[in-house]
């Protein structure tokens, strides 16, 4: 599956409410349901390296006999050669194939067998693959995932079948959706430069023409012990990973050394422009903005984590700009958000979305959106405002914590977008940090005159 706009949102929250969870658990709680100021040696997530370059990361949670075994690869869409868009994705599918040592579908069989889930997915900087399984089973997740790792049998007759279900999948998941037509074409519109201008699923003509030689290339370049991250979430030990990890991952041969990760980086962008996509499957207009705006693993100190307090300030939720605006005083909006991909190696997007209700014009609903921002950039927000949106972070906090799938898709997204374990742990520390002339100055961002609007609206009709 691809990692379209709403995992990306879903993960952006997961891992705000994660960190933030660690740092501010104990001041949010009652005192005496305080926990412990200082974690058991147990608890204490560990990360360490093997020989072959393959970084290990380890988070115990035994609260649970569950484990949750995830290797991410630093191989996403953004990563792929000119004309063969959609590789990365593709690839995702090939690795469930057959190996020199296991056939086709035996892997699956296993997981299903003792009861586990697994699944994988694909981004701009990473693919991953993982599993939920008891912690019985970890030390034989990590050997099949070890072997598959450089031991693929890619054929003529693997590669075509699943090149049609790439296909077929884009047909169901974009051709067949008109949002997802709109957003892959504002996405193009709004980098004029950078790689995440392509779709991660790829341009339909150009997964046609994906063949073995291209696989393989794309195998043997990527996918190596020393460009890869694993992480394993739950009823675990750092010593029994390690001795695991050791005796199946560990016997892989370390690859060549990649070059650093450097891509075509985006022109001043100085033009309004608007996308406009009218189908007849659309029934309720909706509109879109976005802007490039700096990432996680682009920004100067300060500057990512006052997009994502913005984001939640303006359009995170029911408190938030948009949502009391638009839709409680005006009632003019079915929906309003915002939301920042962060997460990524490279400036990314911020954008923001509406819909009207009943009778009102999507016009009146833009204008009405604009103008928050446009408060934001003059006047910037309250000290109370900002603590509010901080607090709004924790809200998810408890079950947050609860999923360890989401703490271990928080330190791989994070690790292979470079940052590293210490930047998450101190995460929290610099949320709390942010300032409200930060968050003013980011809203400088959201300029009118260098953002993409998408328009999805139904046959014939006009945007006023």
């Amino acid at each position: 599956m691809t990692d379209d706009m709403a995992l990306m949102r879903w993960l952006r929250r997961a891992i705000v409410s994660l960190a933030l969870a660690v740092a501010f658990a104990t001041a949010s709680l009652p005192a005496s349901a305080k926990a412990p100021e200082k974690p058991s040696e147990s608890a204490r997530i560990s990360d360490f390296t093997l020989a072959n370059g393959l970084e290990i990361v380890v988070i115990p949670d035994h609260r649970a006999p569950v484990v949750t075994h995830m290797i991410w690869y630093k191989a996403g869409s953004a990563d792929e050669a000119a004309g063969k868009s959609g590789i990365a994705h593709f690839f995702e599918h090939l690795m469930f194939k057959g190996t020199k040592n296991h056939p086709s579908g035996e892997f699956s069989q296993k997981v299903a067998e003792i009861g586990g889930q697994e699944n994988a997915f694909t981004s701009y900087d990473y693919t991953a693959f993982y599993q939920q399984v008891a912690p019985s089973a970890l030390e034989t997740m990590m050997r099949y995932e070890a072997d598959r790792m450089r031991n693929l049998t890619l054929t003529d007759a693997v590669i075509g079948p699943e090149r049609d279900v790439i296909l077929e999948e884009r047909r169901m998941r974009i051709d067949n959706n008109p949002g997802a037509v709109l957003d892959e074409e504002v996405n193009a519109t709004l980098y004029q430069n950078s790689p995440y201008r392509y779709p991660v699923i790829g341009w339909r003509q150009e997964i046609e023409k994906l063949n073995r030689a291209d696989a393989v290339a794309f195998y043997d370049h990527f996918y190596e012990p020393n460009n890869a991250v694993v992480v394993v979430a739950g009823d675990v030990d750092a010593d029994t990973v390690r001795k695991y990890a050791e005796e199946t991952y560990g016997k892989v041969p370390r690859g060549t050394d990649l070059p650093p990760r450097i891509r075509p980086q985006e022109p001043q962008q100085d033009t309004r422009r608007t996308v406009t996509l009218n189908d007849p499957r659309v029934t309720v207009p909706s509109f879109s903005k976005k802007w490039v705006v700096p990432s996680y693993g682009s920004a100067e100190p300060g500057v990512a984590e006052s997009l994502d307090l913005l984001a939640e300030i303006l359009g995170g939720g029911v408190r938030s700009r948009l949502y009391q605006d638009l839709i409680v005083e005006k009632g003019i909006a079915a929906s309003a958000g915002a939301y920042y991909r962060g997460t990524a190696i490279d400036p990314s997007s911020f954008g923001v979305y509406a819909s009207p209700l009943g009778g009102a014009k999507l016009a009146d609903v833009e204008k009405a959106a604009d103008a928050e921002i446009a408060r934001i950039v003059k006047d910037g927000v309250s000290q109370e405002e900002l603590a509010k949106a901080k607090k709004r972070f924790v809200r998810g906090m408890i079950f947050a914590r609860d999923n360890q799938a989401g703490m271990a898709r928080l330190y791989g997204s994070a690790l292979t977008t470079g940052e590293t374990v210490k930047d998450v742990e101190e995460w929290p520390n610099r949320i709390e940090a942010v300032t409200a002339d930060q968050v003013k100055e980011a809203a400088k961002y959201l300029d009118p005159a260098r953002s993409v609007t998408g328009y999805l609206l139904p046959p014939e009709q006009e945007v006023n």
